[in-house]
């Protein structure tokens, strides 16, 4: 195979080598028994399960007890607006932007009513919306609000803090999507101070298959998957070991003093460069807020072309990225997060960074894109 450049991470990160070993060890060496067993082989699983448990938890700044093991960010989400709907009437309202993730809003409309809040063109929620709603005595008292920490597509940064203070002013719970931020910069979810938190180990680097919920110590969820009593109670099936312990190896190794503020600054200078040489190309624009952003996102808007002709015409330059349009097996349709913020929602293009990201990677891109776009643009004339 040629040599490829990957510029998806915010899709998925390739696996970190630590998670890559700590993985490869337990299949060679480790006992493969029930956690949730009485007998020696199990409580070795047990105590394994728990040690990733802790490792996770200081890497996010919250208490081991607060972390649930799921299969995703997404189950994270879902568990979220299920949890809503079982606290509270079923009149009372999940509130989201329709700037979030899929799984936010569909598992929101599914547990619903719903209520969405607006955004400006930056993707940024309005905050001064949401909180008329808030305060409003003649509307039902929302049940949750979901609120992203940065959005997913164009890398906006949310005003987390501002919402869950404004919420829990008027008693009411938050959820915080952190997948797209969480491993990409320093957070502190203590500081967060929200009731719910979704987390994703494939997208900074650990296993797919194994995310998280975090729920603020008080907080009782009912849980989404049912069956016996693993996660003391919260989420049963037995426990993804093996993803676990990957997920934990990669927590560790980012716990250690400067590595996210390292990370972050790479990042950084990694999208600047690509940004600079896309937008340099006429016709091509940044969405999302270009300073106050989640350091290894950016989002391209390229006027003439269709954006999955890009997508292509890049890859078969060997270079990976994402177009923000969703395929189907019938269509592609516009981003819904680029149509909330009032741009062209048919033309993006989203290119991320990671851990394993080279100069060369970024050089390539460099390269290529300003002839695939000129190539695309010719044929269309």
């Amino acid at each position: 195979m040629s040599v490829r450049h990957y510029l998806d991470f915010a899709s998925s990160a390739p696996l970190r080598p630590e998670a890559r070993e700590t993985m490869s060890e337990w299949i060679d060496h480790g006992i493969f028994a029930d956690p949730s067993r009485p007998h020696y082989e199990g409580q070795i699983v047990r105590e394994l399960i728990e040690n990733s448990r802790d490792k996770i938890a200081a890497f996010l700044h919250v208490q081991a007890r607060e972390v649930i093991f799921t299969s995703s960010g997404t189950e994270a989400a879902n568990t979220a607006s299920r949890y809503a709907r079982a606290a509270s009437p079923r009149t009372a309202p999940i509130v989201f932007a329709d700037v979030e993730h899929s799984s936010v809003r569909l598992s929101s409309e599914r547990y619903g009513p719903v209520k969405v809040i607006s955004v400006d063109e930056l993707g940024r929620i309005a905050t001064e919306e949401l909180e008329a709603m808030l305060s409003d005595a003649k509307l039902a008292r929302p049940s949750l609000v979901h609120c992203q920490f940065a959005n997913h597509e164009v890398g906006t940064r949310q005003p987390v803090e501002h919402v869950v203070s404004l919420c829990h002013t008027y008693g009411v719970a938050v959820h915080i999507d952190a997948c797209a931020a969480i491993g990409q910069m320093p957070i502190d979810l203590a500081s967060v101070d929200a009731d719910l938190v979704s987390v994703s180990a494939h997208k900074f680097g650990g296993p797919s298959g194994i995310g998280a919920l975090i729920v603020k110590r008080g907080t009782r969820i009912s849980p989404l998957i049912l069956g016996a009593d693993e996660e003391r109670g919260r989420r049963a099936g037995m426990e993804n070991v093996f993803g676990i312990l990957g997920f934990a190896a990669v927590a560790e190794a980012l716990t250690s003093q400067g590595a996210l503020e390292l990370a972050a600054l790479s990042s950084r200078k990694a999208t600047e460069r690509l940004l600079s040489a896309a937008t340099s190309v006429e016709g091509v624009v940044a969405y999302g807020d270009t300073s106050e952003r989640i350091p290894n996102i950016i989002c391209l808007g390229v006027s003439g072309v269709e954006a999955e002709g890009v997508v292509l015409g890049l890859d078969q330059a060997g270079i990976a990225v994402h177009s923000g349009s969703a395929c189907s097996a019938e269509a592609i349709e516009p981003s819904p997060v680029l149509a909330a913020m009032g741009v062209d929602a048919d033309r993006s293009l989203r290119c991320s960074v990671g851990w394993s990201t080279t100069p060369s990677d970024i050089e390539a891109f460099e390269k290529c894109f300003p002839g695939v776009v000129s190539s695309l643009r010719a044929l269309s004339r």
